[in-house]
């Protein structure tokens, strides 16, 4: 066995632990300084909407040695507007200016072929329309907001109100880190954008269903015991799930890392960073509000119940009591665990020991034949 997945066989069973709720007050603190970073920049740099959503021309030109910077000049100096410039993977350029009609669109076209020594029919201009882009807006939102209610729906349901609360604070923890970043790093809101942040949502709660899963099924009968608190209980769920929320955060996150770097970065196509950047800053993000956002809150939610209240008191005064008698609370449980473990030694070595009585008994058969 790998020593990750030895260490994650320990914390399934409790041996090792990180206390994940104890210190959540902690990862709240750092969660609002990430999230108020993430709204200021938004507040104050914006973001920067594609021509999808604006309307405009696109032009698509052949392989060419001017530089990004020089297009830039040529295009605003041709329309008269800012203009994005990206370099392709062929050598080629895709230039985006906003606001031009088709008439426009003709002269920029000359203009653009001219300063690029290049033929005007090899230049390929494509003209979009703003209503197309509040059309897929529009929709986006919609989607959004029957998401999110049907999410809180089936966490309700499945599990409890609590549980569907934390994953609803979770999920738009995860939207607003991801729409801050765009909104810092500059990078252009288009469909793929939009399409990206959708995929996050169902990543990041599945994420939580599956630590929420260990918390139903080591609550119940919780009140009927008084070794540990639900808080416990509830850190003890997530370490046992801590590796698998490692291992399927880093595998989902490597291809999309690759399409991010290699594809948006190296290769020059700048349409996958509309996507790439969106997952990976959302798939990081999810990982860290089901570990860090979404269970705590649900211990914060959970202590906040009469019942789990006494049962907090319950423990510690039991453990006050055994630590003025010089006991400890555990002791009772780790010599169940430890007779367990001898039991199991005795039974191996039983069966050495039959076993070499058997041998000898096959051998004495042999010789009497």
């Amino acid at each position: 066995m790998s020593r990750l997945g030895h260490l994650g066989a320990r914390l399934y069973r409790g041996e090792v632990g990180y206390d994940f709720v104890g210190k959540r007050k902690i990862w709240y603190g750092i969660s609002i300084l990430i999230t108020i970073t993430a709204i200021l920049g938004l507040a104050v740099r914006g973001l920067v909407m594609g021509i999808e959503f604006k309307g405009g021309a696109v032009f698509t030109t052949p392989k060419t040695s001017v530089s990004v910077s020089q297009a830039e000049s040529y295009a605003k100096s041709a329309s008269g507007h800012d203009a994005i410039v990206q370099k392709l993977g062929n050598k080629g350029l895709r230039i985006q200016i906003t606001d031009i009609d088709t008439a426009k669109s003709d002269q920029i076209k000359t203009a653009l072929a001219k300063d690029l020594k290049v033929p005007a029919e090899d230049i390929n201009a494509d003209l979009v329309g703003p209503s197309w882009g509040d059309e897929i807006a529009n929709k986006a939102w919609t989607g959004l907001i029957v998401f999110m209610i049907l999410v809180v729906i089936y966490l309700a349901i499945a599990f409890e109100w609590r549980m569907a609360l934390a994953a609803l604070i979770a999920l738009i923890h995860d939207l607003t880190i991801t729409v801050g970043v765009y909104a810092l790093v500059g990078f252009e809101v288009t469909p793929g954008t939009v399409i990206g942040l959708l995929t996050i949502l169902g990543y990041s709660l599945y994420d939580t269903v599956v630590v929420f899963d260990g918390l139903k099924e080591g609550g119940k009968g919780i009140t009927k015991q008084t070794r540990i608190t639900y808080s416990e209980m509830a850190n003890k769920s997530l370490n046992g799930t801590l590796v698998r929320s490692i291992n399927t955060t880093v595998v989902a996150l490597l291809p999309v890392a690759g399409l991010l770097f290699i594809g948006g970065g190296v290769l020059g196509a700048g349409m996958l960073n509309d996507i790439s950047l969106s997952l990976f800053v959302g798939l990081a993000a999810g990982a860290y509000s089901s570990i860090f956002i979404a269970t705590p809150l649900v211990a914060d939610f959970k202590e906040r119940e009469p019942q789990m209240q006494a049962l907090k008191k319950r423990v510690l005064a039991k453990r006050a009591a055994a630590a003025a008698k010089g006991e400890s609370d555990d002791e009772p449980q780790d010599a169940v665990e430890q007779a367990g473990e001898d039991a199991e030694d005795a039974a191996e070595t039983a069966g050495a020991v039959v076993g070499q009585r058997r041998q000898p008994s096959r051998n004495n058969r042999g010789k009497r034949r």
